[in-house]
């Protein structure tokens, strides 16, 4: 009798054992089935809707001043149309005063153009101007290359970091290099002729008031 039931227990054991196998090979046959779901799902690659870029132009008129990042401030001067094969083309006529040059940009590829700052926008610049200049340890090279992107970028505030940050409150030569004073020079004048279209004021009052923001009025009182 005890033989007996000991075989039974045996057998009750591996029976046990046996559906307890069996069972995790279930689950784990469902979470490889999961895994494989989940994997395909991620595989998915998801379509994303592209927004269409503004096909609308700014539209400016006859006599507006606009920027021109690599010249700067110019004044339109004629709205014209001309016939290249069988496409006509319609484009801006801008002078650039200070250049002396005249730009011919077709209407369709006014991107780089840009309307001349607001007034709230050149008080941030003065204010940009009154600020300490960063000085910069890297070489001269390097630092001229930054400077003269960012007086091409057309970007105003851009524009008066340059003029602040190469002002030396002093018009002595042997304080600048050459190529540090053209750059000032460059940047300043840029900036200058914008504070002229904006504010519509004479040459000689905007300069004073850059001047007076630069801490550079010492310079003025000996030049008079």
């Amino acid at each position: 009798m005890p033989k007996k039931r000991k075989n039974k227990k045996i057998k009750n054991l591996k029976k046990k054992k046996t559906t307890i196998l069996k069972s995790k090979s279930k689950n784990e046959s469902k979470i490889s089935e999961k895994k494989v779901v989940s994997g395909g799902q991620d595989e998915k690659p998801e379509i994303k809707k592209i927004k269409k870029q503004p096909t609308e132009k700014r539209v400016y008129n006859l006599k507006d001043f606009v920027v021109y990042p690599k010249h700067g401030v110019g004044k339109i001067t004629a709205i014209e149309k001309a016939k290249i094969g069988e496409i006509d083309i319609q484009f801006y006529k801008i002078f650039i005063e200070k250049e002396k040059l005249t730009l011919t940009v077709p209407i369709n590829q006014q991107s780089k153009l840009r309307s001349i700052s607001s007034i709230n926008q050149i008080n941030k610049c003065i204010s940009i101007l009154k600020t300490k200049p960063k000085i910069k340890r890297t070489m001269w090279s390097r630092r001229a290359q930054e400077y003269d992107q960012k007086i091409n970028s057309g970007k105003i505030y851009e524009l008066a970091e340059v003029v602040k940050d190469l002002n030396k409150n002093t018009d002595i030569i042997a304080d600048q290099s050459y190529s540090e004073r053209q750059l000032f020079e460059k940047a300043y004048e840029r900036l200058k002729s914008e504070f002229e279209a904006v504010l519509k004021v004479s040459t000689e009052d905007v300069q004073k008031k850059m001047d007076k923001a630069l801490g550079r009025t010492q310079i003025l009182d000996s030049t008079e």
